[in-house]
């Protein structure tokens, strides 16, 4: 009976007496792992990147917008078919709704901003005092739109950071005055700089009164209406109250609603068919290597036909043998799979260095995944060089040496 010391000491000199071979083999592996491990720390750094810009403004939110989404047959003759907007009283009565904690009216639109001599084209958007809340954005310097009776609110405006910049550079801009479009508002505070979301410059904005920007864009109801709402409520319950109010008012379900609990959601399950993909990408490499293993083990089984009939003469059972090439399997992929592990991970970590600005992100669990899947592929390819192995009839096998 072969101790299992002996096993292993007997495989493990297998592997090194042809070195060469041996590596190419692993290499295989190796290339295999690496791959999986790089492009899944890939599609998981963008992955969390995307949902990070998405939840910058919070995760408690809910957007309603004018028009129902739906698909019907041909309208009924006889019926308006235009759609009511949504009104700054709508927007009071969704405000006092149970458990909501901010509101924003929004309306917005392009527009010239005129202030310290310098004209710059750029997004305006209407809000309500409750904005920085819902967004989870601050001031800088200065203060917000101030509570006014929303109808009535004065002509106050706030600046994005860059928009500050390139309109008053590194001077005091509070107090002055701007014109947006054709009305005048007075500069009451500026904003701390929030960056870009999925393109679109934040920092390059000016916000007034929603009332203010109706009348600036010629609009009778906002574009949307966004409200956050208390940590652990349903976000279903939170829609529910919001359609029964809104339907209430105007009669219909005129409307649409957004949650970001649901979009999150959806985003995250498309990303994570997306990381999926492309790490059976990687997996076919590991196909390749897989390939080699049963090549080399087989060839391995043709060299060693003498020492195997050796074997089972000396009283080895059929067993031993089997285990004896299974290891010698094994520890090549899994030999190959720890070096595609470094190399993936180091692979991932120099493209995140030479560019920052792809997120790379490789999570434990696909680092035990891949060397796991590595040791079953070596298992796998080496059951049946192993089986013709143990199957050997020692006769032939000593007469073939």
């Amino acid at each position: 009976m072969i101790r299992p010391v002996d096993t292993l000491h007997l495989a493990l000199r297998a592997i090194t007496a042809h070195r060469l071979r041996s590596f190419l083999t692993l290499l295989g592996i190796a290339v295999g792992i690496a791959a999986v491990i790089l492009l899944t720390s890939i599609g998981e750094g963008i992955h969390r990147f995307v949902l990070t810009e998405f939840t910058q403004f919070g995760t408690n939110l809910v957007s309603v917008v004018p028009g129902k989404v739906k698909t019907s047959g041909p309208a009924p003759t006889g019926i308006p078919t235009s759609v009511r907007p949504l009104t700054l009283e709508d927007a009071k009565a969704l405000r006092r709704l149970p458990h909501i904690t901010g509101m924003s009216a929004v309306v917005w639109g392009n527009t010239e901003v005129k202030g310290n001599g310098r004209l710059r084209r750029t997004t305006v958007e209407g809000v309500t005092p409750d904005m920085l809340k819902v967004y989870s954005m601050k001031i800088g310097s200065g203060q917000f739109l101030p509570p006014d009776e929303t109808e009535s609110a004065r002509n106050f405006v706030v600046l994005g950071s860059k928009l500050k910049s390139e309109l008053f550079g590194v001077d005091n801009a509070l107090g002055e005055r701007l014109t947006v479009g054709n009305l005048q508002f007075r500069v009451v505070g500026v904003l701390e700089s929030k960056g870009q979301f999925l393109g679109i410059d934040l920092d390059d904005a000016a916000y007034i009164p929603t009332a203010r920007a109706l009348e600036l864009y010629n609009r009778d109801g906002m574009m949307t209406i966004d409200l956050s709402y208390e940590e652990g409520i349903p976000a279903a319950r939170i829609s529910a109250s919001i359609i029964s109010l809104l339907k209430a008012r105007h009669g219909r379900e005129d409307f649409s609603i957004t949650t970001q609990e649901d979009m999150l959601k959806t985003l995250s399950n498309i990303l994570d068919i997306l990381t999926m993909a492309v790490g059976a990408l990687g997996s076919i490499s590991l196909l390749v290597g897989g390939v080699g293993i049963v090549t080399i083990m087989t060839i391995a089984v043709t060299e060693r036909t003498g020492e195997i009939g050796l074997l089972v003469a000396l009283g080895a059972p059929r067993k031993t043998i089997l285990g004896l090439f299974l290891g010698e399997a094994v520890a090549l992929s899994a030999l190959g799979g720890i070096f595609g592990l470094v190399l993936g991970f180091g692979l991932a970590q120099l493209i995140h260095l030479l560019v920052p600005a792809l997120p790379v992100h490789t999570p434990i669990a696909f680092v035990i995944f891949a060397e796991v899947i590595a040791i079953v592929i070596g298992l796998l390819a080496g059951v049946l060089p192993a089986r013709r192995a143990a199957r050997l009839d020692p006769v032939e096998a000593l007469r073939a040496e």
